[in-house]
C-alpha cells in the first residue's frame, strides 16, 4: 500500500509544480505591474482562452490514451469557416449550422481514430494526414476571411454575465466549464474513463483484461474531435469571422497546455484540473507580456518552449522513479 500511496503521490507532483507557476507569476505580475491584481485579470484568461481550454480537454482524452491529435487547430478553423459560410452566404440558421459543425468534428475524429486502430497506424501520421485535410477543406470554402455579421452570433459575442465584485465572464466561459465538469465526471466516475486511464497505462495490459481497447482508442478521438469543432464554434463567437488561417498552432498549445498541466506524453496519468491550469499559465504568459509592453509576442513561444523542456524532463523524472 505504501508503495501505492508513493506512486499517486509522484502523480501529482506536476500539478502541484503547476498551481506553483501560476501563483508565482501571478504574484510577480501584481507587484510589478499597476492594475495586474485583479479578479478580472484571472477571468480575462477564461474569457481570451474558453476555445482552447475546450480543445485542449479532448487533448488530455487522447494523451491519457496514450495517443495525439494533430488535427484539432485544423478542425477549429474549419468550423469556422463552415459556420461562417453557411450563416453568411447561404442564410442558415445558427441553431442548424452549430450542431452541423459538432456533427463534422465527432465524425472526423470517429473516423480517424477507426483508422489508427483498424489499421495500427501511429496517430501522429493519421491526424497529420488529418490536419492537412481539413486546412486544405478551409480554402476549398474560401481563401479570405469570411466576416460574421449574423445578429445571433454578434449579440453572443458582446454578452457579459455579470458576477459579484462588478465582474464578468463571456457566454463561452460558461460553456468551456461546463464541458470540463463533464469531462471530469466522465473520466472518473464513468467505465470510459477508466478504460482510457488503462489503455494509457498499458495497452497490451488492457487487452488482456478484456477492456475494449478499440472502442475507447475511436472514443477518445471522437471526443477530441467534438471538442475541436466546439473550440471552434467558440472561437468563431471570438473572432466573429472564418478562416482558413484562423487556430494556426492551436495543436501545439494544447499539447502544451496539458503537459504543462502534468500529463504524461505517454498517457495513463494526468488530470483535467492540470490541463485546466495549463490553459491558464499560457494565458496568464501572455497576459503578463502585454503589460511589460516592450517585448514581442513571439516571447510567449520561448517562455512555453522553456516550461515544456522542464515539465517534460519532470515528467521523465517521475516516470524513472516509477521504473526503480
Amino acid at each position: 500500500m505504501s508503495a501505492i500511496a508513493a506512486a499517486r503521490g509522484r502523480a501529482y507532483v506536476p500539478l502541484l509544480v503547476t498551481s506553483a507557476l501560476l501563483v508565482a507569476m501571478f504574484s510577480a505580475g501584481s507587484v510589478q505591474y499597476e492594475g495586474f491584481f485583479s479578479g478580472q485579470v484571472l477571468l480575462n484568461l477564461l474569457i481570451d482562452n474558453a476555445f482552447l481550454l475546450v480543445v485542449a480537454i479532448g487533448m488530455t482524452f487522447v494523451v491519457l490514451a496514450g495517443g495525439i491529435d494533430l488535427s484539432v487547430g485544423a478542425m477549429a478553423a474549419l468550423s469556422t469557416m463552415i459556420s461562417a459560410w453557411l450563416v453568411e452566404q447561404h442564410g442558415w440558421p445558427p441553431l442548424l449550422v452549430i450542431p452541423l459543425v459538432l456533427a463534422v468534428g465527432t465524425g472526423a475524429g470517429l473516423a480517424m481514430g477507426w483508422v489508427i486502430h483498424s489499421f495500427e497506424i501511429q496517430p501522429f501520421i493519421v491526424t497529420l494526414a488529418g490536419m492537412f485535410l481539413a486546412r486544405g477543406l478551409c480554402y476549398t470554402i474560401s481563401i479570405d476571411s469570411i466576416s460574421l455579421t449574423d445578429p445571433a452570433y454578434v449579440a453572443f459575442a458582446q454578452t457579459r454575465i455579470a458576477l459579484p465584485g462588478g465582474l464578468f465572464v463571456s457566454p463561452s466561459v460558461l460553456i468551456a466549464v461546463g464541458v470540463l465538469v463533464i469531462a471530469f465526471v466522465v473520466l472518473h466516475y464513468t467505465r470510459l474513463g477508466r478504460n482510457v486511464y488503462a489503455l494509457g497505462g498499458n495497452e497490451q495490459s488492457a487487452r488482456l483484461m478484456g477492456l475494449p481497447v478499440g472502442r475507447t482508442k475511436i472514443a477518445v478521438y471522437a471526443v477530441s474531435g467534438f471538442c475541436s469543432a466546439l473550440g471552434g464554434v467558440l472561437l468563431t463567437f471570438y473572432m466573429l469571422s472564418g478562416y482558413g488561417l484562423h487556430a494556426v498552432g492551436l495543436e501545439l498549445d494544447a499539447i502544451a497546455a496539458v503537459v504543462i498541466g502534468g500529463t504524461l506524453l505517454t498517457g495513463g496519468s494526468g488530470y483535467l484540473l492540470g490541463t485546466l491550469l495549463g490553459v491558464l499559465v499560457l494565458g496568464l504568459i501572455q497576459t503578463v507580456i502585454s503589460f511589460q509592453g516592450t517585448l514581442s509576442s513571439w516571447w510567449t513561444r520561448i517562455v512555453v518552449g522553456g516550461l515544456l523542456f522542464v515539465f517534460i524532463l519532470l515528467q521523465r523524472l517521475i516516470v524513472g522513479r516509477r521504473k526503480v
